[in-house]
C-alpha cells in the first residue's frame, strides 16, 4: 500500500508506533571540554533522571557520495553551501507538542535581500523560540520566526542581511516543479557550523504519505518525497538540491529502524508562503478538519470505488496510482457528519483531483467560504458542501501561565493525533499547583473549583477568582482516555508567582509578548476545624494504638530547586512531638530546606499550613510547626523515649506505606550501625552523616518511608525515616533508604525548641566511619585502648576513623582532624557509639585524644556553627540557579573555587544552550573575578540584554574552562531569592530586568514554579525550575 508504514500507527487512542523518525536535531554539546570527571561539560549528553526524557545528541556523520562528484556537482555545491546555515536555538518552554529544549538544526537562505531562511516547523516549533544562525564562514546573526506553518513541516526565520559582512549571501531558488522520480540529489547540511555534510541520493517516490513521528509534532495532509540517501543522522531543514543548484525539496525526516530512507517535504506550500511574505499579504491556510491519506487503487476498490470511476481517474491522471481517502474526521469540525472515514475523494468544486498539492491550493484560497466535495462512499456518490475554516484560528498562538502551570487552547495537531474535537483547555506545562500526582502530561482541564472551563477565556475568568492558598477541585481527562474523568484536589499557589500572565506570539518581532492578566487575590483567613482520629485495631497494647493521634500527613512543595535536591515535591508522615505548640518532626528527605510550602493534614481531615522551625545539619530530621489554634482534634504529643534501644530488643513497628496507609507489626531490632550513605560527586545533596541507623526484622520496614518504633507503653523509641541516598549510575534514579533514628538524640534539640529557643548547634567538620579492632590495631591503636573498647561497648567493638573533612570557608584556630585519624575520646569519654558524638553539638572546643600515623595525640578541636550552613540566598540567571556551595558540596570537595555554584539549570535556557553545567563554579565574568554572589550579581546586571559575555568556570573535578553566553532577559530575567523572616513566605524576590530593579516579579518571563524541568547537580540531556 503506497505510503503505508511497515507497522501502522493507531490513529485513535493507543500510543503511536515509532516506525518513522525525524532526523534528530543536532543538540549542542554542553561545553567544549572533555574530561573524565562526572561534572565537566562533555561533548555529548547522557540522558539521566527519572522525570524527563529528551533527544540524545547524535554524532553527525560525514556521509559522502560513493564516488567522487563531477565538476558540475562540485560547482553546484560550492554555490549552495554559502546559503546553508546552522540554526542554534532554544524552545524556551513547553508548548503544544514541543517540550522545552535546546537544539541545533539547519536552514537555508531563500531571500537574501529580506533575510528569510527556510527550515523545518519542528525546528521553529510552535512556542517561544530564541536562536541564531551561523553561516558557512562562521559569521553569526540573530534569527527569529516570522512564520511557522500550522500543519506542514516548514517554518521561516528572518535575519538582518546587513549583519553578514564577510561573504556574499545568495538566495537558493525554490523549484518544486523540478522534483521528479530518478533525479539525482544532494542533501547539504551544516553540522554545528563546523563541517559540511553532503548526502547523495536519488528520488525514488513522490507520493508517500507524511511520516508519523509519534506523540509529538507530525505533518499530515501532504505527500512526501522519498530517497535512499544513506543518511544515518541527517540535519533537519537541509536543502535538497539538484545538479542545477535549485532547492527541490526540504529534508524533514527519515526512518529510525536502520533503513537508509529519507523523507522530504515538497516545496509548493513553502514557496507560496515565501511569496506572501515578500508581498506583505496574509498567508491564508484553509482546512476542513479532516485528514486524508493517499491510498492506491486496489485499496480504493475495496472501499467501493467502481471500475467506471477508476477508469475515469486513470484516464485523467495516467501517471497516478493513488486517490485521496478520508482517514480521520474530527468531531464537531466542518466535516463532521458530512464526511466519513473511508470516503474516496473524487472532485472538489467540480475539479477531479488526486493530489494534496491541488487540494491545498483550493482550501487555502477558500478560507471563510465553502467547497463542494464529490465523494465515493461504498457504492454511491455523495456531494457535500463544507465550510473552510482558518487553520491559524485552531493553532494556538498564546498561553496563560498561572500557579506554575501553562495552558492554551487544544491545538489542531493534538486533536488530529487523537481524533477528538478541536476544543478545550490543554495543559502544556503541568508544573507548580497543576503537577497532579500520577498524571502524565497531555490532559484537558474540564473544570476548576466546580466551574466548567470549556475554553481558555473561561479558564482565565475562573482562575482569576480563586484566592491564594485555596484548595480546589480540578477535573481533567487525558487525551488518550476521554472516557475517564479524573478528579484531583490542588493547592493554588499565587504567592511564589503572584502574577497571572498571558504570552502572545508576535510575528513582527519573533518574541512572545507578556502581559499581566491578574494579580493574586489574598488568601482567605484560616478557620479552626474539628476532626477525630481513626482507631488502630488488633494491637496488643493500648499505648501503641493511641499513637495514631500523633501522626500527621506532610506535603512539601519547593518552588525553586536548591541544594541539589532532586524533586519539587515530597510527602511523608510526621510525628507530633508537642501538640500544644504544634511541633512535628519529619525526615529531611521530605522537607529539605525552608524555601517551600508545607501542608499538614491532621486526622485525614484538617489541612493547616506549616513552617520550618529547625533543620538538623547531620541527623536527617526537620522540625516544622503548625498553628494548634486551628485544630480542634485530640492530637496527642508523642512521648520520646530517653533510653537507647538495643539490638535484639522487641519493639512494635508502626509505619505508613507508599499509598499512605497505616501498617503495624511486632518485630525485633536486627542491627544498630553507623550509617554511611554513599556520596555522589555528580549530585551533591543533603545526606545523613555521623548518625546511627536502626533496622528491624519485618518486611513492612522497607515498604514504609515514615513511621516509628514503639515500646509496649507507647513511648517512641525511634523514628522511622526516609534517607535520601546516591543517584544510581545504571538507573539514574535517586536511591532512598528506610532506617530508624533513636529518639534520645532528638531530646536536647526538642527541649530547646519547646522553650522557644532555636538550637545553636556546633559540630566537627568531619565525617566518621566505624572501624573494627583489627583495623584499629593496624592504624596504631594500642592494646590498652582496644581492651577499654571491649569493656565500654560489649555489643560493638568499634572506634571511629575520619574518612572525609568538610571544607570550611574560614581557617579554624586550634587543632584539626585529618583523614585517617582514629578518634579515641572526646572530653575524656571513650567514643565507641556514634550517638556519643552528640557531645560536639554543645561545645565550642572539644578536648580529644586521637591516633594519627600510629601516634597517640591530644588535641583541642574547635567546632563550627551549624546554623549558618543552610542556603539563604539564590540567584536565577540565564536559566541557571546559583547559590553558595551548600553543605553537601563542602562535604565532598577539598577546595572551593568560588562562592558562586551552579546548582540547577532549566531546559531551553541560555545556560543549557551554552553548556553552563550544574556543579560548576563561576569564578569570573568578562575577566573580572566574582568570588561571591554579591560581586557576581553586580557584574551580570550590567550586561546588556542579547549580548555575549564570558564566564570562567571550574568544574567540580577542578578543570577550568570558559563559556561564552548570550543574555536573554525577555524569557529568563535575572532574579534573586533572599531569605527574609519578615516576609509571609519567609523569602522575598528581586528581579533585575532592563536596567531596573523590581521588588517582586518582573513583567517578562515565566517563573518555572515547581517543575521537574530543571536539572539538579547532574548533567542530563526538556517546564519552567
Amino acid at each position: 500500500m503506497n505510503g503505508a508504514n511497515t507497522t501502522l500507527r493507531s490513529k485513535r487512542k493507543e500510543p503511536p508506533q515509532h516506525v518513522d523518525a525525524r532526523h534528530p536535531k543536532h543538540l549542542r554539546a554542553n561545553g567544549e571540554l572533555s574530561s573524565g570527571g562526572n561534572n565537566t561539560p562533555e561533548t555529548h549528553d547522557d540522558v539521566e533522571g527519572e522525570d524527563f526524557e529528551e533527544f540524545k545528541d547524535p554524532v553527525f556523520q560525514d556521509l559522502l557520495p560513493t564516488g567522487p562528484d563531477t565538476a558540475e556537482w562540485q560547482a553546484t555545491i560550492e554555490r549552495v553551501v554559502r546559503n546553508v546555515v546552522s540554526v542554534r536555538f532554544c524552545q524556551t518552554c513547553s508548548f503544544d507538542t514541543d517540550p522545552a529544549l535546546t537544539s541545533e538544526a539547519t536552514g537555508f537562505v531563500v531571500d537574501a535581500e529580506r533575510g528569510y531562511i527556510l527550515t523545518n516547523r519542528h525546528v521553529v516549533g510552535s512556542g517561544p523560540f530564541w536562536g541564531y544562525c551561523v553561516f558557512d564562514n562562521h559569521e553569526e546573526v540573530d534569527a527569529y520566526p516570522v512564520y511557522r506553518d500550522p500543519v506542514h513541516d516548514f517554518g521561516i526565520l528572518k535575519f538582518d542581511p546587513k549583519k553578514i559582512k564577510y561573504m556574499p549571501v545568495d538566495a537558493l531558488p525554490l523549484r518544486p516543479d523540478m522534483a521528479k522520480v530518478g533525479v539525482a540529489i544532494r542533501v547539504i547540511g551544516n553540522d554545528a557550523g563546523e563541517k559540511l555534510s553532503i548526502l547523495s541520493g536519488v528520488i525514488s517516490r513522490l507520493d508517500r504519505n507524511a511520516p508519523e513521528y509519534g506523540d509529538g509534532y507530525s505533518d499530515f495532509n501532504t505527500c512526501y518525497y522519498q530517497a535512499s540517501a544513506a543518511a544515518s543522522g541527517g540535519s533537519s531543514g537541509s536543502p535538497v538540491v539538484n545538479i542545477d543548484g535549485y532547492a527541490i525539496a526540504l529534508q524533514a525526516g527519515g526512518r529510525a529502524d536502520g533503513a537508509s530512507t529519507d523523507y522530504f517535504l515538497p516545496l509548493d506550500r513553502p514557496l507560496r508562503a515565501l511569496k506572501c511574505l515578500q508581498e506583505g499579504t496574509p498567508i491564508t491556510r484553509g482546512d476542513i478538519q479532516c485528514q486524508f491519506l493517499l491510498k492506491p487503487f486496489d485499496e480504493c476498490r475495496r472501499l467501493g470505488l467502481s471500475p467506471e470511476l477508476e477508469a475515469k481517474v486513470r484516464a485523467a491522471f495516467p501517471n497516478e496510482t493513488n486517490m485521496l481517502v478520508a482517514e480521520i474526521v474530527l468531531p464537531e469540525g466542518p466535516s463532521h457528519k458530512k464526511l466519513e472515514e473511508g470516503d474516496v475523494l473524487i472532485k472538489v468544486n467540480g475539479e477531479m483531483l488526486t493530489q494534496f498539492i491541488r487540494l491545498d491550493d483550493i482550501l487555502d484560497s477558500s478560507v471563510g467560504g465553502t467547497v463542494k466535495l464529490l465523494l465515493h462512499r461504498g457504492s454511491e456518490e455523495i456531494e457535500v458542501e463544507i465550510e473552510v475554516g482558518d487553520l491559524h484560528q485552531i493553532t494556538p498562538d498564546r498561553f496563560v501561565s498561572v500557579s506554575g502551570g501553562s495552558f492554551h487552547a487544544l491545538s489542531y495537531q493534538q486533536a488530529r493525533l487523537y481524533g477528538i474535537a478541536c476544543k478545550g483547555v490543554y495543559v502544556c506545562d503541568a508544573g507548580g499547583s497543576f503537577r497532579v500526582d500520577h498524571a502524565e502530561g497531555g490532559w484537558l482541564i474540564q473544570s476548576i473549583d466546580r466551574r466548567k472551563t470549556p475554553d481558555l477565556e473561561t479558564f482565565i475568568d475562573v482562575v482569576k477568582t480563586i484566592p491564594d492558598k485555596a484548595r480546589v477541585v480540578v477535573t481533567f481527562k487525558h487525551l488518550r482516555d476521554l472516557h475517564t474523568l479524573n478528579t484531583s484536589i490542588i493547592y493554588i499557589d499565587r504567592h511564589w508567582a503572584k502574577k497571572m500572565k498571558l504570552a502572545v506570539r508576535n510575528d513582527e518581532t519573533g518574541l512572545w509578548d507578556f502581559s499581566t492578566l491578574a494579580d493574586a487575590l489574598p488568601p482567605a483567613p484560616p478557620v479552626p476545624r474539628s476532626a477525630s482520629f481513626i482507631q488502630l485495631e488488633h494491637t496488643s497494647h493500648p499505648g501503641v494504638a493511641e499513637l495514631v493521634r500523633s501522626f500527621v500527613h506532610v506535603n512539601c512543595t519547593m518552588p525553586v530547586k536548591l541544594d541539589g535536591f532532586p524533586k519539587n515535591r515530597k510527602w511523608g508522615m510526621g510525628l507530633v512531638i508537642d501538640a500544644d505548640k504544634g511541633l512535628v518532626v519529619i525526615s529531611r528527605a521530605i522537607v529539605p530546606y525552608d524555601l517551600c510550602d508545607i501542608s499538614i493534614t491532621i486526622a485525614d481531615s484538617i489541612v493547616v499550613e506549616g513552617k520550618v522551625v529547625f533543620l538538623h545539619p547531620l541527623q536527617n530530621y526537620a522540625i516544622i510547626q503548625y498553628d494548634p489554634k486551628l485544630v480542634d482534634a485530640p492530637v496527642m504529643s508523642a512521648r520520646l523515649s530517653n533510653e537507647q534501644i538495643t539490638q535484639g530488643a522487641s519493639t512494635y513497628f508502626i509505619g505508613y506505606n507508599r499509598i499512605g496507609r497505616i501498617v503495624h507489626a511486632a518485630t525485633t531490632v536486627t542491627e544498630i550501625f553507623a550509617v554511611t550513605i554513599p556520596a555522589n560527586s555528580g549530585a551533591p545533596r543533603y545526606r545523613a552523616v555521623n548518625v546511627d541507623a536502626i533496622t528491624v526484622d519485618t518486611s513492612l520496614s522497607q515498604q514504609c518511608g515514615s513511621g516509628v518504633l514503639v515500646s509496649p507503653d507507647g513511648s517512641v523509641q525511634a523514628l522511622w525515616l526516609t534517607y535520601l541516598g546516591e543517584r544510581s549510575p545504571s538507573t539514574h534514579r535517586d536511591e532512598e533508604y528506610h532506617l530508624g533514628l533513636a529518639t534520645p538524640t532528638l531530646l536536647p534539640v526538642v527541649s530547646q525548641i519547646q522553650k522557644g529557643t532555636v538550637p545553636k548547634l556546633r559540630m566537627l567538620s568531619v565525617e566518621f566511619r566505624a572501624i573494627q579492632m583489627s583495623q584499629a590495631r593496624v592504624m596504631g591503636v594500642s592494646e590498652e585502648w582496644i581492651k577499654k573498647v571491649s569493656v565500654a561497648n560489649t555489643a560493638h567493638h568499634q572506634l571511629f576513623m575520619v574518612t572525609k573533612r568538610t571544607f570550611e570557608r574560614e581557617d579554624q584556630d586550634g587543632d584539626t582532624l585529618l583523614e585517617s585519624d582514629v578518634l579515641l575520646t572526646l572530653e575524656g569519654k571513650l567514643i565507641t557509639r556514634i550517638s556519643e558524638l552528640d557531645i560536639m553539638y554543645s561545645h565550642d572546643v572539644l578536648n580529644a585524644v586521637i591516633v594519627r600515623d600510629c601516634k597517640e595525640m591530644t588535641l583541642k578541636l574547635p567546632t563550627v556553627a551549624a546554623d549558618e550552613i543552610e542556603t539563604d540566598r539564590a540567584i536565577s540567571f540565564c536559566g541557571a540557579v546559583l547559590h553558595r556551595p551548600h553543605h553537601a558540596v563542602r562535604q565532598q570537595i577539598s577546595k572551593l573555587f568560588s562562592e558562586v555554584y551552579v546548582s540547577a539549570r532549566s531546559r531551553g535556557s541560555p545556560s543549557y544552550q551554552y553548556g553552563l553545567a550544574p556543579t560548576n563554579f563561576i569564578t569570573h565574568v568578562n575577566g573580572k573575578a566574582t568570588p561571591d554572589l554579591e560581586s557576581f550579581l553586580a557584574a551580570v546586571v550590567k550586561i546588556p540584554d542579547n549580548t555575549y559575555f564570558r564566564l570562567r568556570c571550574m568544574t567540580f573535578d577542578s578543570v577550568p574552562w570558559v563559556v561564552s553566553m548570550k543574555k536573554n532577559e525577555h524569557y529568563f530575567p535575572t532574579m534573586e531569592w533572599i531569605k527574609d523572616p519578615s516576609e509571609e513566605c519567609g523569602w522575598r524576590r528581586v528581579t533585575y530586568e532592563g536596567g531596573e530593579v523590581i521588588q517582586g516579579e518582573g513583567p517578562d518571563g515565566v517563573l518555572p514554579i515547581g517543575e521537574d524541568n530543571t536539572e539538579m547537580d547532574v548533567d542530563v540531556t526538556p517546564t519552567s525550575e
